[in-house]
């Protein structure tokens, strides 16, 4: 980590914190990975004091999007979890700071040296007939292959607010490429050509190897133990102010010399009415949106409710904001489309191995390896991953977990005969044992697991097809101390649904509100790369070396 005066040195022309008039005050306004990161940055980069740093978060737990909660007795939960890949610049550089919880080395020099340790290297990316695919084909057409090279070259402003479906062929969603796509990033036809472009050129890189999932890396535990709570550890040592069970309701914005300035955070904690005054030289920074909000947990033999946005307060909150201001975006494009937006994920407790070995066997991967296991077969399009067991920190030796979802809730099951979101856990694992073909034991693996679902309304609303201001940008040029984070504000060429985007926005949003003469590292762009290019275009033809 470097030092304050070791990074003084390097950046001398750098704009720092007047010592002659009092620290400026730094509220964060949502407590997931945005937040902390943008916390981290204020203290590592921008030499703010920790004690002058407050998060506001409405629920009791830090993290957002990376949770991790449960018991062996009672069932893990996890509402989903992200991948990482060795370009997530922003990201390790980040972590390159951040203690382990054993403070044994770095987080970011943890996740590398797993990953060299457990290389994904899936022999079982689909799964039909309970038979494994190894090395699927993509099975693109010519035709397909022309529009995924145009869509990659075409400006963002052609498309506007065009979905996938509007781009391809109806053809090209009955592809195995469409399939993995699809279920490795969670795309539906109707959402964003925009989106799917910029992940296209993003993950041109990974194109070969694609069907094995060659790249994609992972954290030792889950996304909350691996990451959340070494830097919850490292923010909490150095001072910052953690508020929890605060719901900020408004924002009192005023015009100062053209420019919108924070003056007051409404909230509300514990079900009594609060605020905050702000100065003109404190900073804001908004977290705006939520994938999770209104999320909901069923049980083994009850199915999860679906929410709304009036279930939190993420989404009324921006639609505060952005009242009479188009410039801070436009929330209705993503929050009021649930029916396009939801899915359900479930995490699976096993406390006997048979199913834990049976996947075993018939993926040919050792837990941790294979990574994502489509069934595209599958009415819901279901898919499970089972990763390096333990997943959590203090889970049993005799104790696994598997976690899965469904991008197609609303169709009935092959096997229930039910929509996956009308489905308890108990209904869900008979589902799953059915694509598996498992047949002598599944009375013996339902007996002796625990599978809670999770129903959650706005998970992809990030993906809804959108155009040119429906997302604000990171520092609005109307704002004087106040900042956007997160999956839905505009950072140009990177791709949301990712741990990278969050901390990238938390990196441009703290310098540029503090005046650092600094800049995050540039988003990687394989498509310029020639040699990243042939290997694409081998591979979108089936052609192996």
């Amino acid at each position: 980590m470097m030092t304050t005066a070791s990074r003084a040195a390097a950046s001398s022309n750098e704009q720092r914190i007047d010592p002659n008039r009092s620290a400026p005050k730094v509220y964060l306004i949502g407590g997931g990975i945005a937040s902390l990161a943008a916390a981290a940055f204020m203290i590592r980069d921008g030499d703010v004091f920790g004690h002058n740093i407050t998060i506001l978060e409405e629920s009791g737990t830090l993290g957002g999007s990376l949770d991790g909660s449960g018991t062996a007795r009672d069932g893990y939960v996890l509402r989903g979890g992200r991948m990482l890949e060795s370009k997530y610049l922003c990201t390790f550089e980040l972590f390159s700071s951040i203690p382990t919880l054993d403070e044994s080395e770095t987080v970011t020099q943890e996740i590398f040296r797993w990953n060299e340790t457990m290389q994904t290297s899936s022999k079982s990316r689909l799964v039909r007939n309970g038979m494994r695919q190894t090395a699927p084909k993509f099975g693109l057409s010519e035709r397909h292959i022309l529009t995924i090279e145009r869509l990659v070259l075409e400006p963002e402003a052609l498309l506007r607010r065009t979905s996938i479906a509007e781009q391809f062929d109806p053809t090209f969603f009955e592809t195995d490429f469409w399939f993995m796509w699809c279920t490795t990033f969670a795309f539906q036809p109707w959402h964003s050509a925009v989106e799917f472009k910029r992940y296209l050129a993003r993950f041109a890189h990974m194109v070969e190897g694609f069907e094995r999932l060659h790249g994609i890396m992972r954290t030792v535990y889950n996304q909350y133990d691996s990451l959340v709570r070494p830097l919850h550890r490292w923010l909490d040592e150095r001072g910052v102010r953690f508020e929890m069970n605060t719901r900020v309701t408004d924002l009192g914005l005023a015009m100062q010399g053209g420019k919108h300035v924070v003056e007051r955070i409404a909230f509300e904690r514990n079900g009594t009415a609060g605020q905050e005054l702000v100065s003109p030289g404190d900073y804001v920074l908004v977290t705006l949106g939520s994938m999770t909000e209104a999320s909901s947990l069923g049980a083994m033999d009850t199915a999860p409710v679906l929410g709304a946005k009036q279930d939190g307060g993420a989404w009324t909150l921006w639609e505060s904001i952005a009242a009479g201001r188009p410039e801070f975006g436009r929330p209705a494009v993503f929050a009021n489309h649930i029916d396009q937006s939801k899915w359900v994920s479930f995490t699976t407790t096993m406390r006997d191995p048979t199913l834990l070995h049976f996947i075993r066997d018939l993926t040919g991967n050792v837990p941790g390896e294979g990574g994502l296991i489509t069934f595209p077969d599958s009415a819901w399009l279901a898919s499970i991953v089972v990763p390096h067991q333990p997943h959590f920190v203090g889970q049993p030796e005799d104790v696994s977990v598997l976690w899965g979802y469904g991008l197609a809730v609303d169709q009935p099951g092959n096997f229930v005969g039910k929509p996956m979101s009308a489905c308890s856990g108990r209904e869900i694992m008979t589902e799953m044992l059915g694509h598996l073909r498992i047949r002598t034991e599944a009375a013996k693996v339902l007996e002796t697991c625990i599978c809670i679902p999770c129903m959650m309304p706005f998970i992809t609303s990030q993906f809804l097809p959108r155009e040119k201001g429906d997302r604000p940008q990171v520092l609005p040029e109307t704002s004087h101390n106040l900042a956007f984070m997160g999956q839905f504000c505009e950072l140009p060429d990177d791709v949301v649904f990712t741990v990278e985007y969050s901390i990238r926005s938390a990196q441009v949003a703290v310098y540029g509100l503090l005046g650092l003469q600094r800049k995050p590292p540039a988003v990687y762009k394989g498509k310029y790369d020639p040699r990243v290019l042939l290997r694409a275009f081998r591979a979108l033809h089936d052609i192996h070396a």
